[in-house]
C-alpha cells in the first residue's frame, strides 16, 4: 500500500479557494501534494481536482483567487435578538432549512438521498426548468477549468443520481466531459438544478458524504483536506462523516492525514461558504496553513 491518494472535500466558494490555498503553500514550501495518485473530488472539491492537476500550478490558481477580489455584498439587517454579524442571503439559508428538514425526515443515507433528488426534480420542474439556465451553468463551470480535458492520472468525481438517489463516481473512462462532471457534483438541486446528462439528472456528491474518503480504500497515505472541518449534518449512525470514513481506512493499513481550517478560518466555511467576497480570506488561510503544515507532512507523503 505505497500509493498516496489525495481527497478533496466540499465546502462552497469559499471552500474551493481554501483548499486551492492549502494545496499552493504546501507546493511552495516544497511539497506537492497533486502528484498524488488517486484524487478524489467532491461539490467544490471535484473543482480544485480538476484545477491542480492542469498545467497550471498551484501558485497560479491562488494568485488568480487573491487577484480577483469580488465587492462584498450589502450586509443585511440584522435579524431580531441575533447578536449582530452577517447572515446567510435567503437562498443559503433557504437550502439550509429544505435539506435540513430532508435529513431530519430520512431513515437513512439511501432514503434521504432519495427525497434530495425528488424534491430537487420536483423544485425544477415547478420553475419551468430552463434548459437555458443549465447550458450558462455549465458555461460558469467550464470557464473555472483551466483545461476542459480529463487529466491522464485517476480522478474521481463523485455525484448522486437524482432520480435514484444512488451515488455515481465518473473518471475519465465514464464517456462525459469533464465540466459535466463537475457540474453534476456541484448541484445542490435547490439554488443549482439537477444537472443533466444525457436522460439522466445529478446533484450533489456531498449528499453521499461531504469528503467521500473512503473511495481511497486500498491506498497506504490518504490526505484529506475539508472545509468543513469533517462535520456533517447527517447523523452520525449513517456512517458518513470523515471519522467515520478515516477509521475504515486506517482499519484496513492506510494512513490518514487530515486538515481543516484553522479557528482563525472556520468561521467562513458555515453559512458564509457560498459567500464569493470570502474566497481572497480562504485561500489565503488556507495557504498560511500549508506552508506551516508542510514540514510535518512532508514525511507522511514521501
Amino acid at each position: 500500500m505505497s500509493e498516496r491518494a489525495l481527497v478533496l472535500g466540499g465546502g462552497g466558494s469559499a471552500g474551493n479557494a481554501w483548499e486551492v490555498g492549502v494545496i499552493a503553500g504546501l507546493f511552495d514550501a516544497g511539497l506537492d501534494v497533486t502528484e498524488a495518485d488517486l484524487i478524489i473530488g467532491t461539490s467544490a472539491g471535484s473543482t480544485v481536482a480538476a484545477q491542480v492537476t492542469s498545467a497550471t500550478t498551484p501558485t497560479e490558481l491562488l494568485a488568480s483567487i487573491l487577484a480577483a477580489v469580488p465587492k462584498p455584498p450589502p450586509d443585511p439587517p440584522d435579524p431580531p435578538e441575533s447578536g449582530g454579524g452577517r447572515v446567510p442571503d435567503r437562498p443559503v439559508a433557504d437550502l439550509l432549512e429544505k435539506t435540513s428538514a430532508i435529513i431530519r425526515a430520512a431513515h437513512d443515507a439511501a432514503d434521504m438521498r432519495r427525497r434530495l433528488g425528488a424534491a430537487a426534480l420536483e423544485m425544477d420542474a415547478a420553475s419551468g426548468g430552463s434548459g437555458q439556465v443549465q447550458a450558462q451553468r455549465r458555461a460558469t463551470v467550464a470557464a473555472r477549468l483551466p483545461s476542459q480535458k480529463w487529466p491522464q492520472r485517476p480522478v474521481l468525481i463523485v455525484a448522486v443520481d437524482a432520480r435514484t438517489g444512488e451515488p455515481v463516481v465518473f473518471d475519465r473512462h465514464s464517456g462525459i466531459d469533464l465540466a459535466d462532471a463537475i457540474a453534476a457534483s456541484t448541484a445542490n438541486g435547490f439554488t443549482a438544478p439537477p444537472h443533466s446528462i444525457g436522460d439522466s439528472r445529478y446533484i450533489d456528491g456531498g449528499y453521499r458524504a461531504n469528503e467521500n474518503a473512503d473511495l481511497a480504500a486500498g491506498y497506504g497515505r490518504v490526505l484529506v483536506l475539508s472545509p468543513f472541518g469533517g462535520r456533517s449534518r447527517q447523523p452520525l449512525h449513517w456512517g458518513t462523516h470523515l471519522a467515520a470514513q478515516a477509521g475504515e481506512l486506517r482499519a484496513c493499513g492506510s494512513r490518514v492525514e487530515t486538515i481543516f481550517p484553522d479557528s482563525g478560518s472556520e468561521h467562513m466555511f458555515g453559512a458564509n461558504a457560498m459567500d464569493p467576497s470570502m474566497r481572497p480570506p480562504a485561500a489565503q488561510a488556507g495557504y498560511d496553513q500549508g506552508r506551516a503544515l508542510a514540514g510535518r507532512l512532508t514525511e507522511f507523503w514521501r
